[in-house]
């Protein structure tokens, strides 16, 4: 069930993407109206995602669940039946917010759920499931786009929902996290924060690095975010309480996924235009073609999570992160505009593995890193982070690739994306580094009191 709702949450990211042409000719709209179509998900995802943690943990993770889920449902379902971009950008809009409520609550209620001797192996299979939906939804919009229409990206969405949500009510657990009162500070704070460097990422090539617009929003987001901190450090009950990241172990994780989200999100976005723009392909036969690095964590990461058992999550981590960059570099190496699929396959099957090896068991040491009733916070901000990582990584490597190459030509587009995965590769290198940095055999933190008067409550039904 929690597989399923992440899957549709993680998903939602880049499926619209291959669809954007038939959009615009259905509902009309300029430019700015299509890439607000794309990034009214990702902002609202982005920027709610640590306060939908935060009111899991205070009202209730499973019901918060179900009403994230519900909210998402709805939203897809409006989004199918829009009948002007507006209404179409507005559904997107409230299809980021049921996601950032239902998103982080997917592995705590997993974790719940499962006894710990076994938490390696359903790891793999929730990162086998969300790996897939991240890289294969230019695959799947193609596709269905292009058999169908553009309206059937969403309308999968609902069925989905409709089979999870009797499902989570009757076969899920009640659970709570700390009982304090919500960090209403906090939570604008990052809220505002992460709104503006994200808003400013998107808009970065759009407007220019240098515009008022963006400018602004860095700054105003960085100062915020600063806040976030320095609050974070000083407030008795924050939404994220910087003394987590005293523990190596979920700096260590996070700094990774941060790293990893930025390659991999902007070169899979540059990769199946280089596909389609200049091989030639169909959206749907780029996104097959593309099955040999998409379609890889279904069989790597269920194996990532039992050898993460057995030998602890680093070594996984850090090989499948290494692979990964690895994979990326050898694109860079042979890339041209004539190349061939034998050519393209050892890159995609070797980045494949190195994806595979890392979603499973980067998920274990985020929620080993910390104290069970921390685990909703620690969720939050991991699935923050890689979200803010790969609106960076598209934001990033488009600007590479811009300032060295474009769309004017075959030869043209190469010279760009070559570049561009190097600065790729590089990320996800820097990620196997900093996961390099983890702790050799994931510790439990040190027990610690709760707050006074709070617990972690169970409760069945």
């Amino acid at each position: 069930m929690t597989s399923v709702a992440g899957f549709m949450a993680a998903l939602d990211n880049l499926v619209v993407t291959t669809a954007l042409p038939s959009i615009r000719e259905d509902l009309g709209g300029a430019l700015d109206d299509l890439e607000w179509t794309v990034s009214a998900y990702t902002l609202t995802f982005a920027v709610l995602l640590m306060f939908g943690a935060a009111l899991g943990d205070r009202f209730g993770r499973r019901r918060l669940f179900i009403t994230g889920l519900t909210i998402f449902t709805g939203a897809s379902a409006g989004a199918a039946l829009a009948s002007g971009i507006d209404g179409l950008i507005a559904a997107r809009a409230i299809q980021g917010v049921g996601a950032a409520i239902m998103m982080p609550l997917t592995l705590t209620l997993l974790t719940a759920a499962v006894p710990a001797a076994k938490r390696g192996l359903m790891y793999g299979i929730w990162g086998a499931v969300n790996g897939l939906a991240v890289a294969s939804g230019p695959l799947i919009g193609g596709s269905l786009t292009e058999h169908a229409s553009w309206q059937w990206i969403f309308w999968l969405n609902v069925p989905l929902g409709l089979l999870v949500l009797p499902l989570a009510r009757l076969r899920l657990n009640e659970s709570y996290g700390t009982g304090a009162p919500l960090d209403i500070v906090g939570t604008l704070l990052a809220s505002g924060g992460l709104f503006g460097i994200v808003y400013a990422l998107i808009r970065g090539n759009p407007d220019g690095w240098t515009s008022a617009t963006v400018l602004t929003g860095l700054m105003l987001g960085g100062a915020l975010l600063a806040g976030f901190v320095v609050h974070g450090m000083r407030a008795a009950n924050p939404m994220l309480p910087m003394r987590l990241f005293r523990s190596r172990a979920f700096a260590a994780i996070n700094a990774a996924s941060l790293l990893m989200f930025v390659g991999m999100f902007g070169s899979i976005f540059l990769l199946s235009q280089f596909l389609q723009n200049v091989i030639g392909y169909s959206p749907t036969e780029a996104g097959l073609r593309m099955l040999p690095w998409t379609g890889m964590p279904m069989i790597a990461a269920p194996i990532a999570g039992f050898l993460s058992d057995k030998i602890g999550g680093r070594p996984v981590v850090a090989a499948g992160l290494a692979l990964q960059a690895a994979g990326l570099a050898w694109f860079a190496l042979i890339i041209a505009p004539e190349m061939s699929y034998a050519e393209q396959l050892p890159a995609l099957i070797i980045s494949g593995v190195g994806m595979g090896l890392y979603f499973a068991p980067a998920a274990n040491l985020v929620m080993s890193s910390v104290r069970p009733f921390e685990q909703g916070i620690a969720s939050g901000a991991n699935n923050a982070l890689r979200e803010v990582g790969g609106a960076l990584g598209i934001a990033v490597l488009a600007s590479v690739f811009s300032a060295q190459g474009g769309y004017g030509s075959a030869q043209a587009f190469v010279d760009g994306l070559g570049p561009a995965l190097w600065a790729g590769a590089g990320a996800v290198a820097l990620a196997a580094v900093a996961a390099a940095l983890l702790p050799r055999r994931g510790r439990a933190p040190e027990p610690e009191p709760e707050p006074v008067g709070v617990g972690e409550r169970e409760l069945v039904g």
